[in-house]
C-alpha cells in the first residue's frame, strides 16, 4: 500500500515510523562505522613503525671490554643546543671569528669538523645520538620527551660517575634515574624569549665551578672528582632559544656564540687548574642547527651541519689538509659527500677536517675514557680524532664492531627463536671464522689487514642489523593493503545502501533478510580465521598490534563477502543500464582518481594548486556566464577569487616576517565583512538570493554584533603592531597586553553564535569570530590567505547556489517520488546523486589548500614559534604548541562550515558526503603509505611520515571539526520551497 493509499492516515503512520526505525538503526550503524575507522587509522597509522620504524633497542647483550688502556682520566662534553656550523667556524662582517679559543684549539692541539646530525633534528633524539650512539625511532616522540620511554645504554651509563648541569628538557632524560650522577637544571621560567638566553649558558658554568670550589671543603666530593671515567656534561641552551627569538643572523645569537667559546675556555682553565695531569678529553659540539627562520626539525644543512671541536688526552694534534685517513666516497646520514670542501671563508683550508656522523660521537667518548661502546650504539669509531699507536687502533676498532655484532646475534636469536620458518642474514652465518682471523691477524701483527677486516665485519653487522629491523616486511605490507582497500569497498557499500535509492531498486524485503543470514555464517567463518591466525601470532610473540591488523582485515573482508548478494545485484543492475550511464560512471570515478592524484602530488608541489585554481576559475566562469549570461559580477566575482587563492601557493613555504602586512589584513577581512553584510542586507527581493539571505529567519539576539565583531577585528590589528614593536625593541611583552589579547581571541569565537540564522549571515559572522585569534596569530602573509580562502569559499557557495537556483527555473522535479524515498536522515535531505561527488572533492581540494597554501604543513621546521609571543614568551611546548595547530585549525573550520552549510543549502545528507570525503581521502592514504620512506635524504623520510599520518587523520580531525563546526551551524536555516530530488541513477 502507497503512502497517499492511507485510510485516516494509517498509510503515513506507518511510513512515518519505518523512516523513523531506519534513522535510528542509521545512526547506531553510523557511530559503530565512526569507531571502526577511527580505530582501524589509528592502528594502521601505527604499522608504520613496526614496518619501517621499528625500535632500534634491544637488551640481553654483555658490554664489550676494551683492550687498551683509556687514553683519558675523565671527559668534558660541551654542548651548545642549536649551534650551526656555519655561524660556529665563519667571521663576522669585521673579518673576526666569533671563538678564537675554540679555533685556536683547531689551530694548535686538536681536531676538528661537521658533525652531521639525523633528522628529526630535535634536542632529544640528538642528545640521545650524542650520548647514546643511536638514532632514536620516531616513535619514542610519542611515549614523552621528559624521560626515557625505554631503557637503553649511554656514556653516563658506563662512566664511574657524571656531573651534569643544564635544561629541564635534557639533563634529567639521562641522569634523573641514573644512581651514580650528580645533576642540576634551572626552572622552566628561565626559558623565556623574550630576554637574551646568554645567561643560561653562564648559569650552567656557574653549576660546574660552584662544585669544584666546593670540594675544597669536601674531602669526599673531592675524592669522587679525582676518580677515573668521570663525565662532566654541560648543556648550553642560549644558542637555541635565541636562535628561535631572535633568528640565527641576530646580534644576540651571534653574540651567543662568543659566550660559548668563552665558555668553553673557562671550563678548560678550570679544569686544567684544577687537576694538573692533562689527563682531561674535550668535546665540543652541537645537537642541531637553526634554519635562517629560527626553527628546527627537518633535513636542511643548516640543521644539520654542527661543530665539533675535539682536544686533550687521547686526541691526535692537527694534521695538514693533505692528510687524510677518509678517502671513501660514502655518505652521511644527512647525505653529504664525505670529504667535502671546506669553505673558504671559515680560514681553516689548510688544515684536516674529519666529518663525522652524530651517533659516531659516543663510541669516540667511550674509546676515549677506556669504557665498552654503550650497548645499542651503532656509531663507527672516528679513528681520525684518536691518538693511538696501531694496534690500539685496531683493538677499539675491533671493540666497536664486536659491540654492533652483539646486537646483531641478539636480533638474529630472537627473531629466530619466535618464527616458524626463519630466514637467516647469510653474509654473516659464519662470523665466528672472520673473528678468530681479525684475532690471528692481531696476534702476528697484521694490524693494517686486521683493521680492514674489523671494518669489513661492522658494516655487515649494520648491514644485518638492518636486515632484522625490515624481517616482517612484506607480510605486514600485505596485510596493511588488504585492509585499506577492504575498508574503501565496505566505506562504499555503506554510502550505497544508506544514502542512495540502489537498495529499494535491486532488493525485495525477503532477500533482505535472506542476506542477514548469510552475513551471519560469514563472519563465524571470518571470527573462526582471525582465531587461527592469532594463535600462529600469538606462538610467534608477535606483537600485539601484529593482531589487530590481522584482525581488523580479516573482519572487513568477511563483511564484504557477507554483502555478496547485493554485490552481485548491483553488477547486474550495472550490465543492465544504457552505455551512457556506465561511461558516465567510469568518468565520475576517473576523475575522482584523478583529484586524489592530483591532492597526492600537491603534497611535494604547491604549484599544482596554482595552476589547478587557475584552471577552475576560467572554467566556473564560462560554466556560470552560460547558466546565468544576466548575473555577469558572479562568474566575475568567482573566477577573481580562485585566481587570487592561486597566488599564495607561489609564495615561499617559511613565511618571513611582514608586521605591515598582518595589519593590513585585518583592513581587507573588515572589507571582506562589510561586503557580505551588505549583500545579505539589499538582496532580499532577488530570488537568485532568496535561498542564502532570505530575511523571515531568526535576527541576531544582539542589533549591534556585527560592528562588535568588525571592533574586535580592528583591535586584533592594532595589538599585532603594539605586541611586535615591544618584541622587536626586546622589551619583554607586557601581562596587560598577553591579557588584552587573550581576550580578544576568546570572545570573538563566542559571538558567531549569537548571529542570523541565514546562510550568509552566520557564515559572515563565522568569518570575523575566527579572524581576530589568526590575526593575533599571524607573522606575515598568512593573514593574506585567510582573506583569500574566505572569497573562494564564498565563491563555492555561489556556484553551488547558482546550480540550485537553475535547478528551481527549470523545475527539475519528480512528482511520483514517494516520501519515504526522499527521506534519508532529515525530512529535508535528499538521496545522494552521482553528480553530488563534486561536493566531497571540492572539500577535499579547498582542506588540502587550507593545509598547504601557506607552508608546508608536513614540515617540523614549517612551525614557526614566533607566532605564539603575542600569547606567551615564557618557554611553555605544549601551549606553544596548542596554538600553532589551533592556528593551522582555523582555516579548516572555515571549509567545514562552508561544506556544512552548502550540505544545507542543497538538502544533501552530511554525513553521507563525509563518509565520500573518507573514502577519497583514503585513495591517498594508500598511496602515501607506499610512499613512506626510511632511505635516502632525512628531510624527505620526515616528510613521506608526515603525508601519510596526516591523511591517516582525516578521518579523526575532519569528524571532530565536524562536531565542533556544528555548534555554529547547526541552526542555519534555509527557505523551504525545495525542488525535489531525483531517484539516484
Amino acid at each position: 500500500m502507497g503512502v497517499e493509499d492511507g485510510i485516516l492516515g494509517m498509510g503515513d503512520a506507518r511510513a512515518r515510523e519505518g523512516v523513523s526505525r531506519k534513522r535510528r538503526w542509521l545512526r547506531r550503524r553510523e557511530r559503530w562505522l565512526v569507531v571502526l575507522g577511527v580505530a582501524l587509522h589509528a592502528v594502521y597509522m601505527l604499522s608504520i613503525f613496526d614496518i619501517y620504524f621499528k625500535t632500534p633497542i634491544v637488551h640481553g647483550m654483555d658490554p664489550v671490554a676494551p683492550r687498551f688502556s683509556a687514553p683519558a682520566n675523565r671527559l668534558v662534553l660541551l654542548v651548545a643546543d642549536g649551534l650551526r656550523a656555519d655561524k660556529f667556524y665563519e667571521p663576522d662582517s669585521k673579518g673576526n671569528f666569533r671563538a678564537p679559543f675554540l679555533r685556536s684549539i683547531i689551530k694548535e692541539r686538536g681536531r676538528w669538523g661537521v658533525s652531521h646530525a639525523r633528522p628529526p633534528t630535535e634536542s632529544r633524539p640528538g642528545h640521545v645520538a650524542l650520548i647514546a650512539g643511536f638514532y632514536e625511532d620516531p616513535s619514542a616522540v610519542t611515549k614523552g620527551w621528559k624521560a626515557n620511554p625505554v631503557e637503553f645504554d649511554s656514556v653516563f651509563n658506563r662512566s664511574k660517575h657524571t656531573y651534569a648541569f643544564g635544561s629541564p628538557d635534557i639533563v634529567p632524560i639521562f641522569c634523573s634515574a641514573l644512581p651514580h650522577s650528580t645533576w642540576n637544571s634551572y626552572p622552566h621560567e628561565f626559558e623565556d624569549f623574550a630576554t637574551d638566553a646568554s645567561f643560561l649558558d653562564e648559569w650552567s658554568f656557574d653549576q660546574f665551578q660552584s662544585l669544584l670550589n666546593r670540594s675544597f671543603a669536601d674531602e669526599n666530593l673531592r675524592e669522587a672528582l679525582h676518580q677515573d671515567n668521570l663525565v662532566v656534561f654541560l648543556h648550553l641552551l642560549g644558542c637555541d632559544s635565541n636562535g628561535h627569538a631572535h633568528r640565527p643572523f641576530s646580534s644576540i645569537y651571534l653574540n651567543n656564540v662568543k659566550v660559548v667559546d668563552h665558555i668553553a675556555k673557562r671550563v678548560f682553565d678550570l679544569v686544567e687548574g684544577y687537576y694538573k695531569d692533562s689527563r682531561t678529553a674535550y668535546v665540543f659540539t652541537a645537537d642541531h642547527g637553526m634554519s635562517d627562520k629560527g626553527s628546527h626539525g627537518d633535513g636542511h644543512p643548516s640543521n644539520t651541519d654542527t661543530p665539533l671541536v675535539v682536544w686533550g688526552a687521547g686526541v691526535k694534534y692537527p694534521h695538514s689538509a693533505f692528510v687524510s685517513d677518509h678517502s671513501d666516497n660514502g655518505r652521511f646520514v644527512d647525505e653529504h659527500m664525505h670529504d667535502m670542501a671546506t669553505p673558504t671563508a671559515w680560514g681553516l683550508s689548510g688544515i684536516e677536517r674529519v666529518d663525522v656522523n652524530q651517533a659516531d660521537i659516543a663510541p669516540l667518548m667511550s674509546t676515549l675514557l677506556g669504557l665498552p661502546c654503550p650497548m645499542n650504539s651503532v656509531g663507527n669509531l672516528p679513528l681520525g680524532y684518536m691518538h693511538m699507536n696501531e694496534a690500539e687502533e685496531v683493538e677499539a676498532v675491533l671493540s666497536n664492531t664486536k659491540q654492533i655484532l652483539n646486537q646483531f646475534l641478539r636480533k638474529s636469536h630472537i627473531k629466530q627463536s619466535n618464527t616458524l620458518f626463519f630466514k637467516p642474514f647469510k653474509p654473516l652465518e659464519h662470523y665466528m671464522s672472520v673473528v678468530n682471523q681479525i684475532e690471528e691477524l692481531i696476534l702476528i701483527r697484521d694490524y693494517k689487514a686486521a683493521l680492514k677486516r674489523s671494518e669489513d665485519l661492522r658494516s655487515l653487522a649494520l648491514e644485518g642489523l638492518h636486515y632484522f629491523q625490515t624481517y616482517d616486511w612484506l607480510m605486514l605490507m600485505a596485510v596493511i593493503t588488504l585492509g585499506y582497500f577492504g575498508w574503501m569497498l565496505y566505506l562504499l557499500l555503506h554510502v550505497l545502501q544508506s544514502y542512495t535509492s540502489l537498495p529499494g531498486i535491486l532488493f525485495r524485503k525477503e532477500q533482505a533478510m535472506q542476506q542477514k543470514k548469510d552475513t551471519r555464517k560469514i563472519l563465524v567463518c571470518g571470527f573462526a580465521a582471525m582465531g587461527l591466525v592469532s594463535m600462529i601470532l600469538f606462538w610467534e610473540q608477535s606483537p600485539p598490534l601484529y593482531h589487530a591488523y590481522v584482525a581488523m582485515t580479516i573482519f572487513l573482508w568477511a563483511r564484504i563477502i557477507g554483502e555478496h548478494r547485493f554485490l552481485k545485484a548491483l553488477w547486474r543492475y550495472l550490465r543492465g543500464e544504457k552505455s551512457n550511464y556506465v561511461l558516465t560512471l567510469l568518468a565520475t570515478l576517473a576523475v575522482s582518481v584523478m583529484i586524489s592524484e592530483f591532492l597526492v602530488n600537491s603534497f611535494t608541489e604547491r604549484k599544482l594548486y596554482t595552476w589547478c585554481f587557475l584552471f577552475v576559475g576560467v572554467t566556473a566562469f564560462c560554466f556560470l556566464f552560460y547558466l546565468i549570461p544576466w548575473k555577469f559580477q558572479i562568474p566575475a566575482f568567482v573566477c577573481l577569487a580562485c585566481w587570487f587563492l592561486s597566488g599564495f601557493t607561489l609564495m615561499p613555504a617559511e613565511i618571513p616576517d611582514n608586521n605591515p602586512l598582518v595589519v593590513s589584513s585585518g583592513v581587507m577581512i573588515t572589507v571582506i565583512g562589510v561586503a557580505a553584510r551588505w549583500l545579505d542586507k539589499h538582496a532580499e527581493g532577488s530570488k537568485y538570493w532568496s535561498s542564502i539571505c532570505s530575511r523571515d529567519m531568526k535576527k541576531s539576539k544582539f542589533s549591534m554584533l556585527f560592528l562588535l565583531q568588525v571592533l574586535l577585528v580592528g583591535l586584533s590589528s592594532m595589538m599585532v603592531s603594539l605586541s611586535t614593536s615591544h618584541r622587536m625593541q626586546n622589551q619583554e611583552l607586557h601581562i596587560l597586553h598577553q591579557l588584552l589579547n587573550w581576550l580578544i581571541a576568546g570572545s570573538s569565537m563566542i559571538l558567531p553564535l549569537f548571529s542570523e540564522n541565514t546562510l550568509l549571515s552566520r557564515l559572515t559572522s563565522i568569518f570575523l569570530g575566527f579572524a581576530p585569534p589568526f590575526l593575533l596569530l599571524s607573522i606575515g602573509y598568512e593573514a593574506v590567505f585567510y582573506g583569500a580562502l574566505a572569497l573562494a569559499l564564498m565563491a563555492w557557495l555561489f556556484f553551488e547556489n547558482t546550480l540550485l537556483y537553475v535547478s528551481k527555473t527549470e523545475k527539475i522535479t519528480v512528482s511520483n517520488m514517494s516520501t519515504v524515498e526522499n527521506v534519508v536522515l532529515e525530512t529535508d535531505d535528499r538521496y545522494l546523486r552521482l553528480s553530488d561527488v563534486r561536493i566531497p572533492l571540492t572539500f577535499m581540494v579547498l582542506f588540502n589548500v587550507a593545509f598547504f597554501g601557506t607552508g608546508n604543513f608536513a614540515s617540523i621546521a614549517s612551525f614557526e614559534i614566533s607566532s605564539v609571543y603575542r600569547f606567551i614568551t615564557v618557554f611553555s611546548p605544549f601551549l606553544m604548541a596548542a596554538l600553532l595547530i589551533f592556528k593551522l585549525f582555523i582555516p579548516f573550520m572555515l571549509v567545514i562550515c562552508t561544506f556544512s552549510a552548502i550540505a544545507k543549502l542543497i538538502r544533501v545528507p552530511r554525513s553521507g558526503c563525509y563518509f565520500l570525503v573518507i573514502l577519497f581521502s583514503d585513495v591517498m592514504t594508500i598511496h602515501f603509505f607506499f610512499l613512506v620512506r626510511n632511505t635516502g635524504s632525512w628531510m624527505e623520510i620526515g616528510n613521506s611520515i608526515s603525508h601519510f599520518g596526516i591523511v591517516s587523520a582525516q578521518v579523526v580531525f575532519v569528524l571532530l571539526l565536524f562536531a565542533l563546526t556544528d555548534i555554529y551551524t547547526r541552526d542555519i536555516r534555509i527557505r523551504s520551497d525545495r525542488p525535489s530530488s531525483r531517484k539516484v541513477r
